[in-house]
């Protein structure tokens, strides 16, 4: 098996996670330039944002980067009347902050071939993916490119798809992770295996290296994903807290002092096309879960250690 830091042409084991919406090029950057892979979330990127989010990237590290993007499920909405519906239901939140109802877009995010033809067209060094196995015809011409393909799982039969398909390495997410829930073989909510129950599973069942996500927010964490098999480490809500992030300023103080008993998922996880998620800090808008969640303590420390556990190599 190739060990991840050569595979990836990195210093360090650590990936920044990828935010959708909320991704950064100065984060990604900085990340790449210290040794780590910088990721950029691309989900809802058009070709040619896609195109100058890279340049601006080249611009700023020389270093290998990650892009990501979403799979499509079959379930995605098409632009249609009720558009509206759902406009006028927060057009108080709208008025509230001086902005203008936004009309019917004629698509909601660009379709997957027109993502992939600007990212064979950048060639980053990583295409990371989620909510789903990549096709041969993607995974080939990726390798063919000197792309390497992360896939991203939440359970051991995920993990088992992805490397059969032929991804690199799989990132075995755990369900402390925040943000969407990127399931794909069973409902989000019968996929929440803890991220250190997951990872020594996932290491036993594949062949391509393994990077634990779900909770690690220090170097405790990092140890302990180690000893437990992991090749490295992603971590995304402890850099969405630094002030590189495209994260405001309230986000990054609710990241910091949110209690570990406050997780809320926001939305209706039951709604067709809906995403189970776990906010990156809680907050007054979201709907309490009717089941206790995962302890995510870990993901509102800082990296810096702590105490307790070894320095990982």
């Amino acid at each position: 098996m190739t060990e991840l830091r050569a595979l990836l042409g990195i210093e360090h084991p650590l990936i920044l996670g990828p935010f959708g919406g909320l991704s950064s090029t100065r984060l990604t950057a900085a990340v790449s330039d210290a040794g780590g892979l910088g990721s950029f979330g691309l989900y809802g990127y058009d070709g040619d944002r896609i195109r100058a989010t890279e340049a601006e990237l080249r611009a700023l590290t020389g270093r290998p980067f990650a892009v990501n993007i979403w799979l499509p499920r079959g379930d995605e909405v098409e632009p249609n009347p009720q558009h509206t519906i759902f406009a006028q239901a927060l057009q108080p939140f709208y008025e509230a902050v001086g902005v203008e109802l936004p009309a019917r877009p004629e698509r909601y995010v660009p379709s997957l071939d027109e993502q992939l033809d600007a990212i064979w067209e950048i060639e980053p060094a990583v295409l990371s993916v989620v909510f789903g196995v990549p096709s041969a015809a993607v995974v080939a011409e990726a390798h063919g490119r000197g792309i390497r393909i992360l896939g991203t799982a939440t359970t051991v039969a995920e993990a088992v798809a992805l490397a059969e398909a032929g991804v690199d390495a799989v990132v075995a997410t755990g369900a402390e992770a925040a943000g969407h829930r990127v399931s794909f073989l069973r409902p989000a909510e019968e996929s929440l295996v803890g991220t250190f129950a997951l990872i020594p599973q996932v290491v036993d069942a594949v062949d391509v290296p393994v990077i634990a996500a779900g909770g690690i927010a220090d170097r405790r964490g990092v140890a302990a994903a180690f000893a437990l098999g992991a090749a490295g480490v992603q971590v995304g809500t402890a850099f969405l807290a630094t002030a590189e992030s495209a994260a405001t300023a309230a986000h990054r103080d609710a990241i910091r002092s949110t209690a570990a008993d406050e997780t809320v998922l926001p939305g209706d996880e039951r709604a067709p096309g809906s995403r189970h998620a776990q906010p990156c800090g809680a907050g007054d808008r979201g709907e309490r879960h009717d089941r206790p969640l995962p302890d995510a303590e870990l993901a509102h420390r800082s990296l810096p250690h702590r105490g307790g556990g070894a320095e990982p190599r």
